[in-house]
């Protein structure tokens, strides 16, 4: 189904909590892969000539992407030595359970308390990385052998996650052919595959995002050009590599259903429906096929989706339940000094302190929180979302559904990891040079979802690497895109606006040196009174009550941040007439 390409100089409205004035558009409604080349500037025309440093290889990259991916690749290499979480002893496991066990029993396996918790494509995944991984160190996938960290096992896991990145580095590269503002779409795409956060939680905390989001990306970049029936596809095979993306399938469901199922008449086109069901199912079936005739269907779900855990995680992700969970500690010891005698305290709550333990989380004087209260909370605005993109299925309008749907999910979610945020962060990317209003969600967003990873790397030497890193990217990113999509805001109540968030965006380097310096002031203060035990090698005995406020500040301040990222990208959204 076709959709009008606007012109990047063609006058439209924008609505703004910043500004009131029109931003620059950037994004095309949708561009068909057959007028794709139609679209290239001079800049994009250049690599087909294949005259750069490195045009032997024949691949369409210029020499400023070349050394992009060069050296990216090289500071990747550097942190090989670099701390990784226990997801590396939960990547090597999976890596034994598939290379060591026949399918019938991957969803079974106990042998390490990691089991095998992702989708089947995800198990195969595994499998095929077993292989080369026996012929490198057969040790790597003995089942037995657990918490393995011999270097060849770090070099190999490191090794696959900087090699299947490269789906993501080639999406975004496409991204640039055929965008109607190349110039902005090469710092938008060079943000994405640079970005912080696929630094903190892939190659130094350990995991495969990077190679994820790349499918997801890759979908999008179908959708935009107008290859809906590929992007659904491609949907469906990354929500059998990982679930949680479970999160955007709304706004897919709906968007494909709108535009390529139905008329503008409202009429069902059945060839087309059953084109895309045909592919979801036969995707799934793929997936799950083994699993259906084995008759594990039962037991694969109850891996995918345990609900026995609390409503935070032990790290709170700052969404909208930090900030209750907060409130409720402060309500606690308000109570606790009869300042507000109409309230009562659940014991139960005080002990809980909602640290995502195993079990339900309890409020000590605020109600308590259920899985259903979270799942109609998200529900409810995502319909909302959900309306306006069945009226308008526009790219645009789909990518910001898209992000809003992940945004909900994270906002007000069950059990929610603070590594969601990449779910955000990734597809608002796409927005970021639309206008000043999107510019600024964006860098809030960014900024304070970027920062909430920081707990994830605790250890002095990533410290470092986070702060300079992140610090780099918000210089070479932030600031081209703010030359060109700003707008002085226009009313004293939009000024206002304006002084707020930038006072709030200056927040976070004091936010740093507190976080830096309060456990050593906290240190020292328990050794002069005399309670650090004398076998904890100089660290807290954990028992004081001060230990996790470092965490929850941080929490806290930047899930004021995104709440507030979360609320702008909704009225911009529900406000446009186009």
């Amino acid at each position: 189904m076709s959709q009008t390409h606007l012109s990047p100089t063609a006058p439209r409205p924008n609505l703004s909590l910043a500004t009131g004035e029109k931003g620059t558009h950037t994004l095309p409604d949708s561009i068909p892969e057959e007028s794709a080349a139609a679209t290239k500037g001079p800049e994009d025309a250049a690599p087909a000539k294949k005259t750069g440093r490195f045009s032997w290889l024949k691949l369409d990259m210029t020499r400023t992407e070349w050394d992009i991916l060069i050296g990216s690749t090289c500071l990747k290499l550097l942190l090989f030595p670099a701390y990784r979480s226990t997801d590396f002893e939960v990547h090597r496991n999976w890596l034994a359970i598939t290379h060591s066990l026949p399918i019938s029993k991957w969803y079974y396996d106990t042998t390490s308390e990691w089991t095998l918790d992702y989708p089947p494509f995800f198990a195969y995944f595994e499998k095929l990385l077993s292989i080369p991984a026996y012929f490198v160190d057969p040790r790597i996938v003995d089942l037995n052998n657990l918490n393995y960290g011999a270097w060849s096992v770090v070099a190999y896991q490191r090794a696959t996650v900087v090699v299947t990145e490269l789906v993501l580095g080639a999406a975004v590269l496409r991204f640039i052919r055929g965008a109607e503002n190349p110039a902005m779409q090469r710092i938008i795409s060079a943000s994405l595959f640079l970005h912080p956060g696929f630094l903190i939680v892939d190659h130094i905390h350990f995991q495969y995002n990077g190679f994820m989001f790349g499918i997801l990306l890759w979908s999008l970049l179908m959708a935009r050009n107008d290859r809906k029936l590929a992007s659904g596809f491609l949907f469906a095979v990354l929500l059998n590599f990982k679930h949680i993306y479970l999160y955007l399938a709304p706004a897919y469901f709906v968007y494909l259903l709108r535009s390529y199922c139905v008329s503008p008449t409202y009429t069902l086109l059945p060839a087309r429906f059953l084109s895309l069901a045909n592919a979801v199912i036969l995707t799934f079936l793929a997936s799950l096929g083994p699993f259906l005739l084995m008759g594990q269907l039962p037991q694969l779900l109850s891996r995918l989706f345990p609900f026995t855990r609390g409503l935070n995680h032990a790290y709170w992700a700052p969404n909208f339940w930090a900030l209750v969970t907060a409130a409720d500690r402060v309500l606690l010891k308000v109570v606790s000094r009869g300042q507000l005698g109409g309230l009562s305290i659940n014991e139960s709550g005080v002990a809980s302190t909602s640290r995502g333990l195993v079990g339900d989380t309890v409020f000590a004087v605020l109600p308590t929180v259920k899985p259903i209260h979270t799942f109609a909370i998200t529900v409810a605005f995502q319909t909302i979302y959900m309306g306006k993109l069945w009226t308008n299925t526009s790219y645009k309008s789909f990518v910001t559904a898209l992000t809003l749907c992940g945004f909900t999910s994270y906002m007000f979610g069950w059990h929610v990891h603070e590594k969601a945020i990449l779910l955000v962060l990734v597809p608002l990317s796409l927005l970021a040079a639309e206008s000043n209003a999107y510019f600024r969600t964006f860098e809030i967003a960014s900024i304070a979802g970027i920062y909430s990873l920081f707990p994830l790397l605790f250890t002095p030497a990533e410290t470092v690497v986070k702060i300079v890193y992140s610090a780099l990217w918000v210089l070479f990113v932030l600031r081209p895109i703010h030359r060109q999509v700003y707008q002085f805001p226009r009313t004293v109540t939009f000024v206002v606006i304006d002084f707020l968030e930038r006072l709030y965006l200056a927040g976070f380097p004091l936010l740093q040196i507190f976080v830096t310096l309060f456990p050593l002031f906290a240190r020292r203060r328990g050794a002069a009174n005399g309670s650090v035990s004398e076998h904890s090698d100089g660290e807290e005995s954990g028992t004081s009550p001060l230990e996790f406020l470092p965490l929850m500040v941080t929490s806290v301040y930047c899930a004021v941040g995104l709440v507030w990222a979360f609320i702008r990208l909704s009225v911009i959204y529900l406000a446009r007439k186009d």
